[in-house]
C-alpha cells in the first residue's frame, strides 16, 4: 500500500502536468466558493447594520408617536380623542412615568429650521427635548453639556449640536460657546453631542437639540402650541419588563383618550421587537443570498467529475501499469480522490480570498460593515472539499476497477 506522502506527491505531479486543465476545473469552484462567501458577508453586513442602527436610538426603550398603525407599517392620523397627530401631550408624558418599571419619559417636540452661523447655513431637524432625552436614548455629550431642568423650564435660548450640524456650521472652530442664528433669535451653543451615525437613511448627527419650552415658544410655529408633543421616549428599567411596560403605556393611553384597542390614535413602538423582526428578516435573506450561490459551487463540482472522467480515459495506461507493478485498487482511488480533493481545496481558498475581496468592495458601496466571521470561512473551505470529495468519488471508483490488462492493451 502507497504512504499517503506519495500519494499526496503523485497528485500533486499529475495536477501539475496540466496546469491549464487543472486551473480551469477548480474554477468552478472558485466562482462558488467566492460567490456564497461575498453573498453571506453582504446579508451579515445588512443584518449588522439594521442592528446597530436600532441599537443607536437607545436600549429598553418604546417610543410613542401619535397616529395608528397602518397596515404596512406606517404612521396615519386618527380623529379621536387626541386629534390624531395631535394626540399625545405632556400629560400623557406625565402619565406614563408613574407606571411602575419605568426609568425614564422624556417628551419632545420636532422642528425645522435653518440654522445660521459663521458665514455658513444649516437645515437640520431641530428636536426640543427634556434634559432625560439624553438618558432615555442613550446619547453622551461629546463636547460641553447638555442643558438643565431650570433651563428647559425657563425656555432659555442654549442648544446642543449633532456632530453634522457642528462640522458644516463650525469647521475649523469649537463651537462651544458659539452663538447661531434661528428663526429670527440668537441661540448659545453650550454642547456637541456624541456622533451617532445613520440610522436607516438618516443621519441621527444632522440634529440640534433645545429645551423643550424654547422649540415650543420659540421655534415649532402652530405646531408648538398648547401641551401637545412630537413623541414620548419611554426607557423601561430592564429588557426584561419592555413587553410588560409596553402593555401598561398602550392601556394607560386608552383610558386617557377614551379610546378602545384597534381605534388607538397612537403608536406604540418597541425597538426590541423591531430588531428581532429585523435580524430574522436579513437572517433569511442572508440564507437565501448563500442558497443560491451554493448552486454554482454545485455546478463546480460537476465540472470537476467531468475532467476527472477524461483524465481516468487519458490515463488508462497509467494506470493499468501501475496495477501491473502492484498498486492496489485502494491506491488509485485514494490518488484520484486526492487529486478532485486538491482541486476543490484549493479552488475554495482562492474562492475564499477573491470572495472577501468582493465583499469589502460590496460593503464598502453600500456602507455596510464588512462581516466575515472564521465560521463561515472554515465551513466554505469545507464544504469545496466536501464537494472534491463526492463529485470526485465516481470518477476516482471507475479508475480503481480498470482492469489492468485491459488497461494495458489500450493505445
Amino acid at each position: 500500500m502507497m504512504r499517503t506522502s506519495d500519494l499526496i506527491s503523485s497528485a500533486g505531479r499529475a495536477l501539475r502536468a496540466n496546469p491549464m486543465r487543472s486551473a480551469l476545473t477548480a474554477l468552478g469552484v472558485i466562482i462558488g466558493v467566492a460567490s456564497v462567501v461575498a453573498m453571506v458577508a453582504l446579508g451579515s453586513g445588512a443584518q449588522a447594520q439594521v442592528e446597530r442602527s436600532i441599537a443607536s436610538l437607545g436600549s429598553n426603550l418604546l417610543i410613542v408617536v401619535p397616529g395608528a398603525m397602518r397596515g404596512g407599517g406606517g404612521v396615519r392620523g386618527q380623529a379621536g380623542a387626541g386629534g390624531g397627530f395631535d394626540s399625545l401631550t405632556l400629560d400623557d408624558a406625565a402619565a406614563i412615568a408613574q407606571l411602575e418599571n419605568v426609568a425614564v419619559v422624556a417628551p419632545s417636540q420636532r422642528a425645522r429650521a435653518q440654522v445660521i452661523a459663521n458665514g455658513a447655513n444649516w437645515n437640520p431637524e431641530v428636536n426640543g427635548v427634556t434634559p432625560d432625552f439624553l438618558i432615555a436614548r442613550d446619547w453622551n455629550i461629546a463636547q460641553g453639556r447638555m442643558f438643565d431642568e431650570t433651563e428647559e423650564r425657563q425656555a432659555r435660548r442654549v442648544i446642543v449640536l449633532g456632530n453634522t450640524v457642528a462640522i458644516n456650521l463650525f469647521p475649523n472652530m469649537d463651537p462651544v460657546g458659539q452663538t447661531v442664528r434661528m428663526n429670527g433669535g440668537t441661540y448659545e451653543v453650550i454642547g456637541v453631542l456624541e456622533s451617532k451615525g445613520q440610522s436607516g437613511f438618516q443621519d441621527q448627527d444632522d440634529i440640534v437639540l433645545a429645551p423643550l419650552s424654547t422649540v415650543k415658544r420659540r421655534i415649532a410655529g402652530r405646531r408648538g402650541r398648547g401641551d401637545t408633543v412630537s413623541q414620548i421616549s419611554v426607557k423601561a428599567q430592564s429588557e426584561d419588563v419592555l413587553s410588560r411596560l409596553q402593555e401598561d403605556v398602550e392601556n394607560t393611553l386608552r383610558q386617557r383618550h377614551r379610546t378602545r384597542e384597534g381605534e388607538d390614535d397612537f403608536t406604540v413602538q418597541n425597538l426590541s421587537s423591531i430588531s428581532e423582526t429585523m435580524a430574522q428578516t436579513t437572517g433569511v435573506f442572508t440564507a437565501l443570498l448563500g442558497g443560491i450561490s451554493a448552486v454554482s459551487l454545485l455546478v463546480g463540482g460537476i465540472g470537476i467529475m467531468n475532467i476527472m472522467l477524461v483524465s481516468v480515459t487519458e490515463r488508462t495506461r497509467e494506470i493499468g501499469l501501475r496495477k501491473a507493478l502492484g498498486a492496489r485498487q485502494s491506491d488509485i482511488l485514494h490518488q484520484f480522490g486526492l487529486e478532485a480533493v486538491t482541486l476543490s481545496v484549493a479552488g475554495g481558498i482562492i474562492g475564499l480570498v477573491i470572495g472577501v475581496a468582493g465583499a469589502w468592495g460590496m460593503t464598502t458601496l453600500f456602507n455596510l460593515p464588512l462581516v466575515v466571521s472564521p465560521l463561515n470561512a472554515g465551513l466554505a473551505i469545507a464544504f469545496s472539499g466536501l464537494v472534491g470529495v463526492v463529485f470526485g468519488a465516481y470518477p476516482a471508483w471507475r479508475a480503481a476497477k480498470l482492469d489492468p490488462i485491459e488497461a494495458l492493451r489500450r493505445e
